[in-house]
This record gives structure tokens, sequence and C-alpha cells, in this order.
């Protein structure tokens, strides 16, 4: 005859097959402190990372394709679509000056906005993003005129 004996630790590790609710409520607290403590250092980002993407866009690619065809015909074009079209004033246009030969929107959808001459630089262009608000000449603009 086999006789097993059981111990306390033996018996308690045969009953214990899931968490108690004190320690699923641990970590439930847990993971909501974490989360409070985390989450509002990601929530600005989205909005941070359009600004700058815009940035890039005026002060990089479309100022290239801009610097480029000034380059080519001594002149700024009248307006964004001269980056895509030959206009008749241009004899030595190489474009189109993006590739895909599509103009860039801003990362809200819009337009970018151009002035040949510039408002704010008479002897050059002025190139904008009129921002999330929708509106030219606010606060939240990303101009080229300004760092």
């Amino acid at each position: 005859m086999k006789i097993q004996l059981r111990t306390p630790n033996s018996e308690l590790r045969t009953r214990r097959h899931a968490f108690t609710l004190v320690e699923l409520m641990l970590v439930v607290t847990i993971i909501g402190i974490l989360a409070a403590l985390v989450i509002p250092k990601i929530a600005g980002k989205g909005e941070e990372a359009r600004e700058k993407a815009a940035y890039s866009d005026i002060h990089g690619g479309i100022k290239s394709a801009l610097d480029s065809y000034e380059v080519d015909n001594g002149f700024y074009p009248k307006s964004l679509q001269d980056l895509l079209q030959q206009p008749s004033n241009a004899k030595n246009w190489h474009g189109p000056y993006f590739d895909p030969p599509v103009l860039p929107k801003d990362p809200w959808g819009n337009p970018y906005v151009y002035y040949y001459p510039g408002k704010h630089n008479p002897t050059g262009y002025d190139l904008l993003s009129i921002g999330p608000d929708q509106k030219e000449g606010t606060d939240d603009d990303i101009v080229s005129w300004s760092n």
C-alpha cells in the first residue's frame, strides 16, 4: 500500500489556479497609474509632428523645387502650378519639379499658399501653411519668412 503525504505547501499549490480579486485590483491600479503618467506625454505629439512636417515641406522639399525652378529660369514661378506644367515664359523649364508630379498638401490637407513676389520677402516669395485653424494670418501659420 502506498501512502501519500500531503504537506501544507502541496495543498496550496493544487488548490490555487487563479488570481484573487485583490491581485487583479492591484494590477488594474498599477496599469491605471502608468497610463496616467504616459498618456499626457504622448497626447500632444501628433499636432507637433504635423507642424514639423509642414515646416520641412516649406523649408525643404517645396523650397528645393522653387529654387531649382529659379536656377533654371532666372525667376521664381508665378504659382506653384508652374512647377508641374511649363508656363509660356519659362524657356529653360526642366520640370516637373516634384516627383510624383503632384503639388503637396500640408499635413491638415490644405494646399500650401504661395505668393510671388512675396509680401514679406518682396525680392523672393512667401510660402505658408495656414495650419490647423485653416485661416491665413493667424499665429498657427507655418511660414517661410521666419524660423
